[in-house]
């Protein structure tokens, strides 16, 4: 997939550094940079909420006023770097943020979460959650922007015989072809169906191979470790400039009550992760 169009989505407080330095990646690739502030609409607390009812309801004038300088000040940022950009902000109920983002991510290539939507723990859930299950697109989290290439030398490939990892290795088949590299990360593998025997590997690898992408298959032990911690810790021995995997393969429930691979590189992206559903 050749990457033309990039979606960023901030918040209002702290978006600056996440807007910079996706700026500087869409300079470098000649990408298009379509930004998104969101602003989730907020109720006064019930004690107060008659009082602060109007003729037409609660007075939401300061939030979006908030907003609106928010979308002035990207454009006012964005205006002299001699890029493509857009800059559409969005008012959003609660019930409706997923929709709004995953319907704005349909006309982007991928969307990027950056470190400046962890002030704000429900909208960042909500931006994420819209991108992967309204958009078929991909997302990338990073803890920081700065370090995110679409350009990887090294990927680390996390399989584990899934829909969603297969979307996930179609996904980032022209990003895989053009590195130095590619592990593919299997962790204390299983079957992959009642048919087939034990998961070696060796089919997604000659799949990859056909494209042209350099293979490195590696089967590794849980050593009592979470499979997060697993191929977190071998994205960091192998020099990984980007993590490729498959997102929610459970529910999102069953996520986040009980955790689970996808919760926890949500939580802390060790290297840029790029995910898919």
């Amino acid at each position: 997939m050749t990457y033309k169009t990039v979606l960023l989505a901030v918040g209002v407080p702290q978006f600056q550094s996440d807007l910079r330095a996706v700026a500087d990646l869409c300079a470098t690739g000649n990408m298009h940079l379509s930004v998104l502030p969101i602003k989730i609409d907020t109720l006064p607390p019930m004690k107060d909420f008659a009082a602060n009812l109007g003729p037409w309801g609660y007075d939401r004038t300061s939030e979006i006023e908030e907003l609106a300088e928010v979308v002035k000040r990207a454009r006012e940022m964005l205006s002299g770097l001699g890029i493509s950009f857009d800059v559409v902000g969005r008012y959003a109920e609660s019930m409706w943020l997923e929709h709004e983002v995953g319907e704005r991510a349909w006309y982007a290539d991928i969307t990027l979460i950056g470190p400046s939507l962890k002030s704000d723990e429900r909208l960042r859930r909500g931006v994420i959650e819209g991108a992967l299950f309204h958009s078929a697109r991909p997302i990338l989290l990073a803890s920081n922007l700065q370090s995110v290439t679409l350009q990887p030398r090294r990927i680390l490939l996390a399989w584990n015989s899934s829909v969603e990892s297969a979307r996930a290795a179609r996904e980032a088949l022209d990003m895989m072809r053009n590195a130095e590299g590619v592990n593919v990360v299997m962790v204390e593998p299983k079957a992959a169906s009642a048919t087939i025997g034990e998961e070696t590997g060796d089919c997604v690898a000659s799949y990859l191979a056909r494209h042209g992408v350099t293979v490195t298959i590696d089967r590794l032990p849980g050593g009592g470790r979470t499979i997060a911690e697993v191929l977190n810790q071998h994205a960091l021995e192998t020099g990984a400039e980007l993590m490729v995997m498959g997102a929610y393969g459970h529910s999102r429930v069953r996520e986040r009550v009980f955790g689970g691979v996808t919760k926890a590189m949500i939580d802390a992206p060790v290297v840029p992760v790029m995910m898919i559903r």
